[in-house]
């Protein structure tokens, strides 16, 4: 056998007395050059290596005497590499724990909005032919009165049906508002969700029947189709079929089928389903004007559901359908239909305009920058202290570890560290849920048979590993050993601009989270704020049913009780007008113009109850004459062009009569939408809504006072009523929920960033520790230390300042086009974020900056 080569004698000769290692660094650093010289990056003969690493192994951390090539990866090198990994945690407790609790909330929130977003887009996905079917809608009115209906006429499906081709069949629906009390035995209900419908909804959609005849779902008029939630409430674990439900006018239903619960992620809805022949025999009964269901081309209060032949022509066949609309009803030229594709009726306008997908879109980003601001303090602190670890990568390489071995162990110490933070998060995320979804307004399950929410997790865990562990470990594993021990790498790595963009890119983010709370609020409070047209305080209303027969008696009675203030009645929702029509005229109409209008039947209480302006003309009196009279708003006025309104002719419906009254514009809608055209006709005995004023402090005993009125008269069925502040709140729920989930993502990306920023902090002052003790003994005082750890961290924070305003100005402007009232972005809503991020940075570095600052000299000059 051939004697060892020289350098395999030095090593042996170096490391036979460890006691003398420090003293023979330059040896080692010589022995290296020969070494590098003499091989080059081939690998040593392992005969004379094996033994000298042997030696080496307590510094290597690699048992190479078990495996003669680095590139060969068997369980003992696998146990190896996590035993190591291990070791690194514990040992650095302090980083592990910022880093394992910054990936911890990073997944669980990224996940719960991940989650949130899937099932957003998952809407009416499920039905196996969703693809081809479409709701059918209709551009109604001309000028700046049009608008998209989504209720069709009853005849057009019909039509559709028997001389389109395209059309495969066809679906109605219709609320159903005849029938809302149910009975069985000692139960009555009140429902709510309750529609007519073609026995066609069986079979298009995958709304199954799980009992009954789906081939006849409704055997005659008298048959119901019952929810397997709702079948429970009345029967329990009886079985529902032939069981008979008495309605509130004492009209029998026989339950004929059973379907099951729709899913969260339908846009259909509904707990009981009734034949829609049965409706139009109810409204079409008399048949006084010759209408009927194929005929009446004036009622838009059907949805209407169109399956279609594949490769259909969407434009061609809404074209044959406004031309057969118009063969039966020439006068609504005005009409164009419009067909949209089920999977996009939640997040889409029927135009194509975008709806909801504006949210989801702006929740996937924040998700992926929460996401990312996690990524990055890992990057950061790993890069940041690899200075620390280049002296342990040197050896290991000098000894004979290749440079795919101490990459595979990097990425192992991040794939341990990530396991951890995982499992961490999905605990997290299982006590998270029920608050997330009372926030959202959601109904998420974490059901962990569902593969969806496991690939969305997979995905989620090993796209952020991917993104963060990759760099570190190239970094780590490129060391030259040679320079790495005589200290030259500590200038790049100190000075490493990478690290500094990423602390600047994650308080960017934070900076536009802010901003966008502050953005979002500011919205908010706005609408709360501004001045409605009318006044809606204390208000609370109800549909009064038979107490309308009896109306004067039941107000007189109120008024005359504790807590009411006033009374009024109308036939609509003020905070939400529904009910348009384009059936009038006016004089100086244009041939072919339709003006849609919400029309509003009230007494003569109505507009002085509520505190309307007048701009023109007077209130109606309640004389008999009144029902000739029209009051409309400014915005009617306007798009009818008159100049001088009072006194001018107006017909509404068969209606003639004149405008006697201008009412100063107020929103009956969200404020997302301008205001319209509106009408107020005098017509108190078909106005079914009573409005009842309190004090405010007895609002109570107004309620029970007309409570027990109702009992009165409406004995059978519950009472309900609703504050119009509650009303009018309701519109802008998901509003709401949005400004407050951004509120929570805004603190959560901030709480991470700080995170990193304080681990940063405090690397920074542990390399820096003997200078520091220098400058102290030499009379620098506690306040220049601190600026001086401090000041390079509030730079990187100005720079983030700096670029996310012009980007949280550009998307904040993008979100408030959805309201056709807003503010006006604000220079100090941005001023406002950037100090206070500007702030919690400070804070957080100058925790370790102080505490660096007041460390005794003495003991910092001895910690190297």
């Amino acid at each position: 056998m051939n004697s060892p080569p020289r350098w395999a004698q030095k090593l042996l000769e170096v490391f036979s007395d460890p006691d003398t290692m420090e003293e023979v660094q330059g040896d080692l650093l010589e022995l290296y050059d020969h070494w590098v010289q003499t091989i080059g990056k081939r690998r040593a003969d392992w005969r004379y290596s094996r033994s000298t690493l042997k030696l080496l192994r307590p510094l290597a951390q690699t048992n190479t005497t078990q495996y003669p090539s680095p590139f060969f990866l068997n369980p003992a090198m696998i146990r190896n590499y996590f035993r190591t990994a291990w070791r690194n945690l514990v040992k650095n407790k302090f980083y592990s724990f910022i880093n394992i609790s910054g990936l911890t909330v990073g997944l669980a929130v990224g996940i719960l909005i991940l989650l949130w977003v899937q099932d957003e887009l998952s809407f009416d996905r499920f039905h196996t032919q969703s693809s081809s079917i479409y709701r059918l809608e209709n551009w109604a009115g001309t000028g700046s009165s049009r608008q998209i209906w989504t209720a069709t006429v009853a005849p057009i499906a019909g039509f559709a049906k028997r001389e389109t081709p395209e059309v495969k069949d066809a679906v109605r629906l219709t609320e159903n508002y005849a029938y809302t009390l149910f009975k069985y035995r000692e139960k009555t209900i009140s429902e709510h969700k309750t529609f007519f419908t073609d026995p066609t909804l069986f079979s298009v959609f995958d709304f199954n029947l799980i009992q009954g005849n789906p081939a006849k779902p409704f055997p005659n008029n008298n048959s119901i189709v019952v929810t397997e939630t709702t079948a429970k409430r009345y029967f329990g674990d009886e079985n529902p079929i032939g069981k008979v439900l008495a309605a509130n006018d004492n009209t029998a239903f026989t339950v004929s089928g059973v379907i099951r619960d729709f899913p969260k992620n339908s846009s259909i809805q509904g707990d009981m389903f009734l034949p829609m022949s049965l409706f139009f025999k109810n409204i079409y009964a008399d048949n006084r004007d010759g209408k009927n269901m194929d005929n009446d081309f004036s009622q838009f209060r059907y949805y209407t559901y169109l399956l279609l032949q594949p490769n259909t022509s969407v434009a061609s066949l809404a074209t044959k359908l406004r031309t057969i609309h118009l063969r039966n009803k020439p006068d609504d030229t005005d009409l164009t239909y419009l067909l949209q594709a089920l999977p996009d009726m939640h997040l889409y306008k029927a135009d194509g305009t975008e709806g909801g997908i504006e949210t989801v879109r702006m929740f996937s980003i924040i998700a992926l920058l929460i996401l990312a601001i996690a990524c990055i303090n890992y990057v950061n602190l790993s890069t940041a202290r690899s200075l620390l670890r280049s002296k342990e990568v040197s050896m290991r390489k000098i000894v004979g570890a290749a440079r795919s071995q101490l990459f595979i162990q990097f990425l192992v110490e991040t794939t341990l560290l990530f396991a951890l933070a995982a499992a961490l998060a999905i605990g997290l995320l299982f006590g998270l849920l029920p608050f997330y979804n009372q926030l959202s307004g959601k109904e998420l399950v974490l059901n962990v048979s569902d593969y969806r929410i496991w690939q969305i997790i997979g995905l989620t865990i090993i796209g952020t590993l991917a993104a963060s562990s990759i760099y570190p470990a190239v970094l780590l594993s490129s060391f030259e050993p040679l320079k790495a021990l005589k200290g030259k790498v500590s200038a790049r790595l100190s000075e490493a601009s990478f690290r500094k963009l990423l602390v600047v890119v994650q308080f960017a983010v934070s900076v536009i989270l802010i901003a966008g709370t502050f953005i979002i609020n500011n919205q908010l409070q706005y609408i709360r704020s501004k001045e409605l047209g009318y006044d809606k305080t204390h208000v609370f209303a109800f549909f009064m049913r038979d107490m309308s027969k009896h109306y004067d008696a039941v107000k007189a009675d109120l008024l005359n009780q504790p807590g009411v203030a006033a009374i009024t009645r109308a036939d609509a929702d003020i905070v939400a007008l529904g009910g348009q029509t384009g059936d009038n005229a006016w004089d100086g109409k244009a041939q072919g113009e339709t003006m849609m209008m919400y029309s509003v039947a009230i007494d003569k209480d109505f507009i002085p109850f509520f505190n309307m302006k007048l701009q023109q003309g007077a209130n109606f009196t309640g004389a008999v004459a009144d029902s000739l009279h029209f009051i409309l708003n400014e915005s009617a006025v306007k798009a009818a062009r008159l100049d001088n309104p009072i006194g001018k002719r107006f017909r509404l419906w068969k209606h003639n009569g004149t405008i006697i009254g201008v009412v100063k514009d107020f929103h009956f809608a969200s404020m997302k939408q301008k205001i319209e055209p509106s009408i107020f006709y005098y017509e108190p005995q078909n106005s079914g809504v009573i409005y009842i004023k309190t004090t405010g402090k007895e609002a109570e005993q107004a309620i029970a006072s007309a409570k027990q009125s109702w009992k009165q008269y409406n004995a059978d069925f519950p009472f309900v009523y609703s504050f119009l502040d509650d009303v009018f709140n309701n519109l802008y729920k998901s509003e709401q929920q949005t400004g407050l989930l951004f509120t929570i993502f805004s603190s959560i990306a901030i709480l991470i960033s700080c995170l990193g920023l304080f681990g940063l902090a405090a690397y920074t002052a542990q390399v820096r520790t003997r200078e520091i003790g220098v400058r102290k003994v030499l009379g620098a005082s506690v306040t220049s230390v601190i600026q001086l750890l401090a000041k390079d961290f509030i730079q990187l924070v100005l720079i983030a300042i700096v670029i996310a305003v012009p980007l949280a100005w550009w998307a904040m402007s993008l979100w408030l086009e959805g309201f056709a009232y807003r503010i006006d972005i604000a220079w100090w809503m941005f001023a406002i974020a950037g100090l206070l991020a500007l702030a919690i940075a400070l804070l957080t570095v100058s925790f370790q900056s102080i505490k660096a600052a007041l460390m005794n000299p003495v003991k910092s000059l001895r910690s190297e």
